[in-house]
């Protein structure tokens, strides 16, 4: 399929671009990328329940979107269309409230074999209310429909404005649709884009946690969500329309963003006001739209309330053109903007510089993997969003969810232990933009290390130890049964943050249906590495919900473990360390 290579088109845009400022994109339908790299997109709209009148809108505002925004669009309701052959043409599948089983088996895995092959899907409102008995499909739709209350108005709270598809929009957004509940709540597993206030309209039963709008990776491939588009009105609501353009563009992987679960976060600045900051040195930021603007410098906007020990700094930023600005982090408290650079280390936002002094790197001490960091970025005009993670010593740093840089303080003078978060105004010629800045507490009990980690072996069928095949590190080894010896490929430590690790890397499933492989794999916060034990000793995958499973109920060693569904059997049942 051609998916993949959308990818190298857009970096190839995207280099150019970051010389030159690039128009903020506007909500209107048709408004947002003239140089997006060509693609192709599938509106599927098949029902086999109950049909909305508003399809016809739907599939006409998406060929307006891609007449506006270089994307062709073929419309369909012909479930023939599901061969790997003819899917391989198109970067994006939007289901478009489609109802009911709308696919046989033959379909089904010929969608699957192109989701795993990277490929993209958008669902439009119901296609929640579609393939109840397909456990696949209500993974990669991140949810399925429970019930509904009347048409009404409703708040909708914006959680990520980082994203395409909710950049445009502010902190709140009031709009009429039909607003749906779902069986399950997708934020475990997905990214939520936004959610419904649900004391603001009448039927929301989803106990005040009510993601509306959510995206993920998905088995090789991008997933994203709206539950809006019911009524033939959305279709002509420009706020909308660029929402699911957003969806798209992301989906065929002509932007970048952050759509790895999130939870646990508190923020520091809300876009409301700038309590507990000060500014320190000349210049300063500006507040409008819940957005902070550098002006002049070269000064830094330091947070003062408290300082931060092993935590995850998550932050949306965006540069008007070729600008310069950064991340400062671990510095003692100072009114002197010197004292960050000296002190403590700058994660740096400027992509047109040397590599030690480019996006991503650590300035002046560590590149960021450049190829990585070059696919993730957006350019400038976009939003793009940092996790800066310290670990102790440890400095990680993901660019819209990807890992670009892994750096280790050796030099006591600037120590990670304890330290102050700041953003730089770099100078009256650079402007950048900051939203959503937010922490979490890793020895709070979020991700990270746990002050008091479980260290020791894990035990399953037979007797048998869990296993890292030949004490081998590289990523993807497999992880197995073997007899107890007692090595470091059988010490595993649950440090608290969902993970399990041994040799200094994190049991991954290379899946998430049945017989998906488990392997060590590099640690990233991905939820293919997140467990949850059970009291019956079953560890659960929550991403896919399914548990560690002895291949085969055999005991012999060799014995693969993979994912299978939670059956209770012996071959599923472990003892942790305590």
């Amino acid at each position: 399929m051609t998916g993949r290579l959308t990818r190298f088109a857009r970096m190839a845009v995207g280099a150019l671009l970051c010389a030159a400022a690039l128009p903020a994109l506007a909500a209107g339908p048709a408004s947002a990328a003239p140089d997006d790299p060509r693609y192709d997109v599938l509106v599927f709209s098949k029902t086999a329940g109950f049909r909305h009148d508003s399809i016809d809108e739907g599939i006409a505002a998406i060929r307006q979107l891609g007449a506006g925004n270089n994307f062709s669009v073929t419309a369909t309701e012909d479930a023939n269309a599901f061969t790997g052959g003819n899917l391989a043409q198109y970067e994006v599948v939007v289901f478009l409230s489609t109802t009911g089983d709308v696919l046989n088996g033959a379909q089904q895995t010929a969608f699957e074999g192109y989701i795993n092959n990277g490929g993209g899907y958008v669902g439009v409102h119901a296609a929640a209310d579609t393939e109840y008995d397909w456990p696949w499909y209500n993974g990669l739709a991140g949810a399925l429909f429970h019930s509904h209350p009347h048409i009404q108005s409703a708040t909708v709270n914006v959680e990520d404005r980082a994203h395409d598809a909710t950049a445009h929009l502010g902190s709140t957004w009031q709009r009429t649709d039909e607003w749906y509940n779902y069986r399950t709540n997708p934020r475990t597993t997905a990214h939520v884009l936004a959610s419904l206030n649900e004391s603001s309209y009448t039927g929301g039963n989803m106990s005040g946690d009510h993601p509306i709008a959510w995206c993920k990776d998905y088995q090789g491939g991008r997933a994203f969500y709206t539950g809006g588009g019911h009524t033939a009105e959305s279709y002509s609501e420009a706020a909308f329309t660029r929402h699911l353009l957003g969806g798209i563009r992301w989906a065929a992987e002509v932007t970048e963003a952050d759509c790895r679960p999130e939870t646990g976060y508190t923020s520091i600045f809300n876009g409301s006001n700038t309590a507990g900051w000060s500014q320190a040195g000349p210049g300063s930021f500006s507040l409008s739209n819940g957005t902070l603007t550098s002006q002049g410098g070269m000064g830094l906007l330091w947070y003062q309330a408290r300082e931060y020990t092993d935590y995850s700094l998550k932050l949306d930023w965006r540069l008007d053109g070729d600008d310069n600005s950064g991340v400062f982090v671990g510095f003692p408290p100072s009114g002197d903007p010197f004292s960050a650079v000296n002190n403590g280390y700058e994660i740096q936002i400027d992509a047109t510089d040397s590599p030690d002094r480019t996006t991503g790197a650590i300035y002046g001490f560590q590149s960021a993997n450049l190829a990585v960091r070059d696919a993730a970025l957006n350019p400038p005009g976009e939003w793009n969003t940092y996790e800066i993670r310290v670990e102790g010593e440890r400095l990680r740093v993901y660019l819209n969810g990807r890992l670009i840089n892994d750096f280790t303080n050796t030099d006591p003078a600037r120590s990670l232990q304890q330290g102050h978060i700041g953003l730089q105004n770099h100078g009256a010629g650079d402007t950048a933009s900051f939203r959503n800045v937010r922490v979490q507490n890793l020895d709070d009990g979020g991700p990270g290390p746990n002050p008091n980690p479980r260290t020791g072996r894990i035990t399953g069928y037979g007797g048998k130890c869990l296993d890292v095949a030949a004490s081998n590190t590289a990523d993807g080894t497999q992880i197995q049964l073997y007899t107890c010896n007692g090595t470091g490929a059988q010490t595993w430590t649950l440090p608290g943050d969902g993970t399990v690790r041994a040799l200094g890397k994190c049991a991954q499933a290379a899946g998430t249906g049945n017989g998906s492989r488990l392997q060590l794999f590099t640690c990233d916060g991905g939820a293919d590495q997140q467990w949850a034990p059970r009291a019956d000793g079953m560890l659960v995958n929550p991403v896919s919900n399914r548990c560690a499973d002895a291949e085969g109920v055999s005991s012999a060693d060799g014995t693969r473990i993979h994912l299978w569904d939670c059956l209770g059997a012996a071959n599923q049942r472990w003892v942790l360390p305590t």
